[in-house]
């Protein structure tokens, strides 16, 4: 019997996910996930094939395909929600083939729930999406003009000229899909890209792993491919020509085929349960009795069991001093240090990053908003530039940071907050320019 459900889990739209059911009830799950800016459709190509094996389960992303737009921060908030659903179902093991962020959330399934993966296929996937600049930076343009500039600029990041050319109701309709999308939950998606980052953990999966690539996508290429593959202990690498970002869509038959062959060749069972142990000899007790045998003492000559180890104020400051004024700010810093200069540096990431804008009682934002108002009336303006870059990453838009400036006026005085319109407007305008 075959099941085409289509599932949007109003019950608790915040912690699941929108969802579909595609072949018959009875056969084995396999998850597809979508990549950014997608919809589930990206699929269409693959199912009909697909759902001759397999009860196909496709899901969109928050804010996508018309989803509810609750968005999630993390890569593993996505798995979480993503659990959550296939619980609710009752599906407890399945393979999964995701593209993109769909192939990140497959990889954290394997990662954190290796019980529940059959198999896992990564297409146009990465263990890291580029450098975490460039995502807070895309999510700066797109909350500051909207998803124009990604929809007009997607095209050639997803597919080849040829393809662009030859199939424009193709392209029309992947430019659509991006329009569509909620601006806020495509920055939330940002985001998680920027943070997501499991290079050191890849031996860590240990299930059969496809990685699949278009020979020209020049957003998560072969040389990403050839990581994860080198990283996996049972993974192989599928090389797709005349193919980029999008291969599912450009070359469906050929993607479609190599799906078919490692889920029916590479599908483990689930791990046996392990054995119990033999009863311990010993005089009968009632059924209603629930004395214990015997107390267990403390163990001697043992090392005391320890809990993870505790993130350092410096490990914890780099993290947020990074996530905040970016990468290449941190990096120039960095290299500009010497023997006289390192105390100070290392004062700064664990005081400063490591511990006050590390608290939790106020949001980044607000923290933004006060230290530009700091830099203003101190005259500190040599710090502005960054600390506007920041702003923009914090969640400020530009006319939020104009507002702030305004107060400062008043309060600090017209020649500061003067020379400080002029630093920021130069900040915004570089920040925040789409793509050409």
């Amino acid at each position: 019997m075959r099941d085409e459900r289509v599932g949007r889990v109003s019950e608790t739209p915040t912690n699941t996910m929108q969802y579909r059911f595609d072949g018959p009830e009875d056969a084995p799950v396999l998850v597809i996930g979508p990549s950014l800016g997608t919809t589930w459709h990206m699929w269409d190509r693959q199912v009909p094939e697909l759902t001759q094996h397999w009860r196909v389960f496709r899901y969109d992303l928050p804010g996508h395909g018309g989803a509810p737009a609750h968005a999630a921060p993390s890569v593993a908030e996505l798995a979480d929600r993503l659990i959550a659903t296939l619980d609710g179902l009752g599906v407890q093991r399945f393979g999964y083939a995701g593209c993109s962020i769909g192939g990140a959330v497959g990889a954290d399934l394997a990662l954190r729930h290796p019980h529940r993966v059959a198999s896992l296929a990564l297409v146009a996937s990465s263990p890291r999406f580029g450098t975490a600049d460039e995502f807070r930076q895309r999510g700066v343009i797109v909350r500051t003009n909207g998803l124009e500039p990604m929809a007009r600029t997607a095209p050639e990041r997803w597919f080849t000229p040829g393809f662009a050319a030859a199939q424009p109701a193709i392209v029309e309709w992947a430019v659509q899909m991006v329009r569509t999308t909620d601006p806020g939950c495509y920055i939330a998606a940002c985001e998680a890209l920027a943070a997501f980052d499991i290079r050191d953990h890849l031996s860590r999966i240990g299930v059969p792993t496809l990685v699949l690539v278009g020979a020209e996508d020049q957003v998560t290429g072969p040389a990403e491919a050839r990581t994860l593959v080198a990283g996996i202990p049972d993974a192989r690498l599928a090389l797709v020509p005349g193919a980029s970002h999008l291969a599912p869509v450009e070359q469906p038959a050929a993607v479609c085929d190599l799906l078919l062959t490692h889920f029916s060749t590479a599908w483990q069972e689930a791990p046996a349960a392990p054995p119990a142990p033999p009863p311990v000899p010993g005089p009968a007790t009632p059924a209603a009795s629930f004395a214990p045998i015997a107390e267990i003492a403390p163990a001697h000559g043992l090392p005391e069991a320890t809990g993870p180890r505790r993130e350092s104020g410096h490990e914890r400051g780099t993290k947020v001093r990074r996530e905040v004024l970016g990468d290449a700010h941190v990096d120039a810093v960095n290299a500009s240090t010497d023997p006289f200069t390192e105390d100070f540096q290392e004062l700064v990431t664990r005081y400063a990053w490591g511990e006050v804008w590390s608290r939790e009682g106020l949001d980044r934002r607000t923290r933004s908003c006060i230290t530009l108002t700091a830099l203003v009336a101190s005259g500190h303006l040599e710090g502005l530039a960054a600390h506007t870059r920041a702003a923009l990453r914090n969640g400020l838009t530009p006319a939020e940071i104009k507002e702030v400036l305004l107060q400062s006026a008043v309060y600090c005085g017209i020649p500061a907050a003067g020379a400080a319109f002029t630093i920021a407007q130069s900040v915004i305008q570089e920040e925040t320019t789409p793509p050409a």
